[in-house]
C-alpha cells in the first residue's frame, strides 16, 4: 500500500487545540484581583498576588515555547503567516498607544488647568516633585542606549553575525533590569505616593503603567535571546526578534513622552 502524505494546499497555519488562552485568562484574573486586594489591604492580597504573578509567567513561558516549536520544529510559519503575525502584532501596538494616550490625556487634563482643590497650580501644594536631571535623566539614558543597542543585535542577525546579535540582546537585558531596579528605588525614596492628590496618581500611574510594558519587553527580548541562544533564527526568518525589538522601541519611546512631560514640565 501506498503510503498517504499529508499535504497542505495553502500557506497558513491552522492551529492546534491549546490550553494556554483559557488558563492565561484566568491567570490575569487572578493577577488582577491580588493586585486589588493588596492594593486594598485584604487579608493574603500578597499571597494571590504572587500566585498570579507566577501563573501568568508560567503561562507566557509555556506559550512562547509552543509558538517557538510552531517555528522552528514545526515549520508552520510561512511568509504568509509571518506576514500576519506581523500585522495583528503592529494592531496590538497600536492598542497600547491608546492606552498611554489616555493616561497622557489624564495628565494634561489635571495639570494644564489645575483646579482649586490642589491650590490651582502644578505641582499641587504641598508636593516635592523628583529632580529629573538625577535617576530620571541616567534611566533614559539607560533606556535610549538599550535601544540602540537591541538595533545593533538586530542588524547582526540580518547580517549572520551570531556573536554581535548575542552581544547585543544581552547588553539590551543588562539595561533593562538596570532600568527597573533605578525605578524601583526611585519608588521607594519618593517623597509622595500615589494617594497625595491626583499629582500622585498621575505620576505612578504614568510610568507605573511604563513600568509594566518594560518587564514584559524585558521577558520578551530574554526568550528571544534564549531562542537565538539555541539556533532558533536565521538572518531570514526572525519575526518573533522583530516583534520584541518594535515593542522595546515603543517603550523607549514612551519614556522620552514621561521624561519630557511628567519628570521635566510637570515638575517645574
Amino acid at each position: 500500500m501506498a503510503k498517504v502524505h499529508n499535504f497542505q494546499f495553502f500557506p497558513y497555519h491552522l492551529v492546534e487545540t491549546s490550553p494556554w488562552p483559557i488558563v492565561t485568562s484566568f491567570s490575569l484574573l487572578n493577577l488582577t484581583i491580588g493586585a486589588v486586594m493588596y492594593m486594598q489591604g485584604y487579608y493574603l492580597g500578597d499571597l494571590v498576588l504572587d500566585l498570579g504573578f507566577i501563573l501568568t509567567l508560567g503561562c507566557m513561558a509555556f506559550w512562547f515555547r509552543d509558538v517557538g516549536n510552531e517555528a522552528t520544529l514545526g515549520g508552520h510559519h510561512t511568509k504568509q503567516v509571518t506576514k500576519g503575525l506581523e500585522i495583528g502584532f503592529l494592531l496590538f501596538v497600536v492598542s497600547e498607544v491608546f492606552a498611554f494616550l489616555s493616561i497622557f490625556w489624564a495628565f494634561f487634563h489635571a495639570s494644564l488647568a489645575p483646579s482649586i482643590e490642589i491650590g490651582g497650580v502644578w505641582p499641587p501644594q504641598g508636593i516635592t516633585p523628583l529632580n529629573p536631571f538625577a535617576v530620571p535623566l541616567l534611566n533614559t539614558i539607560l533606556l535610549v542606549s538599550s535601544g540602540a543597542f537591541v538595533t545593533y543585535g538586530h542588524h547582526a542577525i540580518i547580517n549572520g553575525n551570531r556573536k554581535n546579535a548575542l552581544r547585543g540582546l544581552e547588553l539590551t537585558v543588562f539595561f533593562a533590569v538596570l532600568f527597573t531596579f533605578l525605578q524601583y528605588l526611585e519608588y521607594a525614596t519618593a517623597p509622595f505616593s500615589i494617594a497625595d492628590s491626583v499629582y500622585g496618581s498621575a505620576f505612578y500611574c504614568s510610568t507605573g503603567l511604563h513600568g509594566i510594558h518594560v518587564l514584559v519587553g524585558t521577558l520578551f527580548i530574554l526568550v528571544q535571546l534564549i531562542r537565538l541562544i539555541n539556533y532558533h533564527m536565521t538572518n531570514t526568518h526572525h519575526q518573533g526578534c522583530e516583534s520584541a525589538i518594535l515593542y522595546w522601541h515603543f517603550v523607549d519611546i514612551v519614556w522620552l513622552f514621561l521624561f519630557i512631560s511628567v519628570y521635566y514640565w510637570g515638575g517645574l
